[in-house]
């Protein structure tokens, strides 16, 4: 005889089931996170997560959304012994900048300043805190846009806008004494890229595959991380360009546009040649262009993750005898900028091709190069 009355279920038993939801999302969680955020996410936050996936947000928005929420969820059991409330007083918003905007000159005269010890040692068990200061103003930023965000998809309204909260923000951001950190501290420019090359000029499918990612990537515009590998064997497509080979690469959705809108950017030449090559070589036909290639040599059908593509740029850098620290995969994107600044390409080419929507932004390394390139700085050489 079956007995199909069941009792409720355990913590245990909840956190194994949601761990096992979370497998839905592996292409967006981080996999030596998934049993912590298993523990820190409720069910119906897990539900959101799945459901936004299957809705086609971006997975990088999606990821991050998911790590800001496991992390306020243990913050705040730490910081005041309970669950993160729905909606946040302004009080608890005003906790959390306080905990993570801090003078360390106030801190070593007064111990109790920003972050209390206990707090500060729990995040540090769970893996959750390992700066030794205070956070960037940045992150703190990011993190209460992604609880707004959370709050809104409740149908709810925070304090986020509150006067208090945006004072103590700007205060805080003037009073911190940390510069902003560029995402790659060092432009991966033609010289560093022809360094990388040279050490994926081997025959193996690795080689092939880290030539032409790297190629692609840089001779695109400086394609995000993201891009290249959501790349899928559908998007390019050959065009006339005698006596040049020519692809036109559809981006889908991107970090500042969504799928409806096709972008598309244009390789030519060398980058074609190498690309084309990889494709015959590892004979895919279809689905993701870019794809793991285990240590026998075996190729995936995924897709290579945005972090396995940065991992991928350090580890050709330190084959080349160059500081991994030193380089991420944002790097490929600046040093195309900053090569056709050097180049004296006129910056609206260069975004057509960038797809940079910021002039601003886009403009701040054309800057640089006609400092550098001006006579204002050579009064005396």
């Amino acid at each position: 005889m079956i007995d199909n009355h069941r009792g409720p279920e355990s913590d245990s038993q909840a956190v194994h089931r949601r761990a096992e939801e979370l497998d839905a999302l592996d292409a967006i969680l981080p996999f030596d996170r998934r049993d912590q955020l298993a523990a820190l996410l409720t069910d119906e936050e897990v539900a959101t997560l799945k459901h936004l996936a299957q809705e086609g947000m971006g997975e990088n928005t999606l990821r991050a959304l998911a790590s800001d929420l496991g992390y306020l969820e243990a913050w705040c059991r730490l910081a005041t012994g309970d669950p993160l409330p729905w909606p946040a007083p302004e009080a608890l918003l005003l906790k959390f900048v306080a905990h993570h905007l801090w003078d360390p000159v106030k801190r070593a005269e007064d111990a109790a300043h920003g972050m209390p010890a206990d707090v500060e040692a729990g995040l540090r068990a769970e893996r959750l805190l390992r700066s030794p200061g205070p956070h960037a103003p940045g992150t703190v930023q990011r993190r209460l846009t992604s609880w707004s965000i959370l709050t809104r998809w409740r149908g709810l309204t925070g304090a986020f806008a509150a006067p208090s909260l945006k004072s103590a923000m700007r205060l805080a951001v003037r009073a911190s004494a940390r510069p902003r950190q560029r995402k790659s501290k060092k432009a991966v420019t033609v010289d560093i890229l022809a360094k990388l090359l040279q050490v994926c000029a081997g025959d193996r499918l690795v080689d092939l595959r880290d030539h032409a990612l790297l190629l692609t990537a840089f001779a695109s515009g400086g394609r995000r991380r993201s891009e290249v590998a959501a790349l899928r064997v559908e998007d390019p497509s050959d065009k006339t360009s005698p006596p040049l080979p020519c692809l036109s690469i559809r981006l889908g959705r991107t970090k500042t546009t969504t799928a409806d809108e096709n972008e598309h950017v244009l390789l030519i030449g060398r980058p074609v040649a190498s690309l084309k090559t990889w494709l015959a070589e590892a004979q895919i036909k279809d689905g993701p262009v870019f794809r793991r290639i285990d240590q026998w040599g075996n190729i995936d059908r995924r897709a290579l993750t945005p972090q396995s593509v940065n991992l991928i740029l350090k580890a050709r850098c330190e084959q080349a005898g160059l500081e991994p620290a030193l380089f991420s995969a944002h790097g490929l994107r600046s040093g195309y900028l900053t090569e056709a600044a050097n180049r004296g390409i006129p910056l609206p080419e260069a975004m057509q091709q960038s797809l940079h929507k910021s002039v601003t932004q886009a403009a701040s390394y054309y800057n640089n190069a006609e400092r550098k390139n001006g006579r204002a700085a050579r009064l005396i050489v």
